[in-house]
């Protein structure tokens, strides 16, 4: 998979989530302002719940769009084994024991992952604490990281 199918699949994907969210939060803001959901006496909080899962519904809704138009906004670099990571970037790691993970450093969506033939990419985002130590290596260099409670050593691969 490409960079470019790489954004296009994320884009789609978050499309998909914005269209779910929105109708989310729509449904229950017309829960909360039903006339069957006004309070019978003081202690009836349904209106009130209902009203936070809207503004919970909506505010995730605002989440992805930003995202989407970080995506849209989003230039990506060519590297070669001299570049460092950066935005944009489709890492390849590989273990101690050879097992190789690919990540694509993005603007947001962090944790999200898509599937090609070769295996998984996973999306993560240089505020998350692997995206801190991957800005500015290169090919070749090794990071340490902790994975099921097991301190791993990684290398960069590749950056693409």
């Amino acid at each position: 998979m490409t960079k470019q199918q790489i954004v296009a699949t994320i884009i789609a994907r978050l499309e998909a989530d914005l269209a779910l969210f929105t109708a989310a939060a729509l449904h229950a803001h017309h829960a909360a302002t039903h006339e069957e959901c006004r309070p019978d006496n003081k202690y009836d909080t349904t209106a009130l719940e209902a009203s936070y899962i809207a503004q919970g519904q909506a505010n995730r809704a605002q989440d992805i769009r930003q995202g989407l138009d970080a995506y849209r906004a989003l230039c990506l670099p060519t590297f070669d084994e001299e570049t460092p990571v950066r935005l944009g970037a489709l890492v390849t790691l590989e273990d101690e024991k050879g097992g190789e993970r690919r990540l694509f450093i993005g603007p947001q969506a962090g944790g999200m992952k898509l599937a090609d033939a070769v295996g998984e990419i996973v999306v993560i985002t240089p505020a998350s604490p692997l995206g801190q130590q991957l800005f500015g290596l290169t090919a070749g260099d090794e990071l340490q990281g902790v994975e099921a409670g097991k301190r791993t050593s990684y290398t960069v691969v590749s950056v693409v």
